[in-house]
C-alpha cells in the first residue's frame, strides 16, 4: 500500500489495511483501466461484467491475479465495489444488487447522461441532483463516495502524466469511507494535496455537473488525456 497510507494514523492503516477485497462492476475501459492499476498495488480484485467468461475474453492480457465473475458475485464478495457500468444504468444496476451492497464502501466514478447521438455525453440524467446521491437514496445501508468523475479514464491511474496538476473531488457522507477511498486514491498515484474532499454526497451534483463540458472539449480537442482541476 502507498500514499496517504504511509502518512495516516495507525488506526487507519490498519482499517485500510483489512479492506484489500476490491470488485468493479464494470469491464470496459474505466473498470479495467482501475482493475489493472489496483491489482499492481497489492489489492484482491474481481472485475465482474454480465458474464465471467465474456469478461474474461475481452479483458485478455490484463494483470493475471485479476479474478473475473458475474457482477451480482462481484458484489456480493468485495469489501470495496467500484461503480463503473455506464451512468445512465447505474441506479437500476446497482438496486437490484441492494442486499449485496449492505455494509460496503460503494465508490460512485461513473457520470449518468443522456446519449445525443454522437457517442458524447449530453444532459443530465439527474438535473438538480446526481448519481451518486440517487444511488445513495437507493441503497441507505452502503456508504457511497463519488469520485475520479471529472476527468478521462486514463487519468484516474496516471495522474501525473498530466502537465498540471489534476483534483480529484470526494463527495460521501462516511468519513471513514472517505478516509479508506482517499487510501486507494493513493495508491492511484494521487497525492494528498490534489484530493478535494467537497464535503457529503449532495455536493456530487456539482462533479457530476462538470461533465456537461467534456463533450466539447472532446469535439475540439480529441481524445486527448484531460481532467477538470481545481487551480490555487
Amino acid at each position: 500500500m502507498t500514499g496517504n497510507l504511509r502518512s495516516s494514523p495507525p488506526r487507519h492503516r490498519k482499517e485500510q489495511h483489512r479492506m484489500t477485497s476490491i470488485g468493479i462492476l464494470g469491464a470496459g475501459r474505466v473498470g479495467t483501466n482501475l482493475a489493472g492499476k489496483l491489482s499492481a498495488a497489492g489489492h484482491h480484485v474481481t472485475l465482474g461484467g454480465r458474464s465471467p467468461e465474456d469478461t474474461a475474453a475481452r479483458t485478455a492480457g490484463l494483470a493475471p491475479r485479476i479474478a473475473f465473475a458475474d457482477q451480482r458475485t462481484t458484489a456480493g464478495t468485495a469489501d470495496i465495489v467500484i461503480n463503473a457500468t455506464p451512468g445512465d444504468s447505474s441506479l437500476d444496476r446497482l438496486t437490484d444488487l441492494r442486499t449485496e451492497l449492505v455494509g460496503k464502501i460503494l465508490i460512485d466514478v461513473s457520470n449518468a447522461t443522456r446519449d445525443d447521438g454522437d457517442g458524447l455525453p449530453g444532459d443530465l440524467c439527474y438535473p438538480g441532483s446526481s448519481l451518486a446521491e440517487k444511488l445513495q437514496a437507493a441503497l441507505p445501508d452502503t456508504h457511497v463516495v463519488k469520485t475520479l468523475n471529472t476527468m478521462l479514464f486514463m487519468v484516474m491511474t496516471a495522474p501525473e502524466t498530466l502537465t498540471t496538476p489534476p483534483t480529484a473531488y470526494l463527495s460521501g457522507d462516511d468519513e471513514h469511507a472517505k478516509r479508506t477511498v482517499t487510501g486507494l486514491l493513493g495508491d492511484l498515484g494521487w497525492q494528498p494535496e490534489r484530493i478535494e474532499d467537497l464535503g457529503d454526497i449532495t455536493t456530487a451534483r456539482a462533479t457530476e455537473a462538470m461533465i456537461l463540458v467534456v463533450p466539447h472539449i472532446l469535439r475540439r480537442h480529441g481524445f486527448k488525456p484531460f481532467a477538470v482541476s481545481l487551480a490555487r
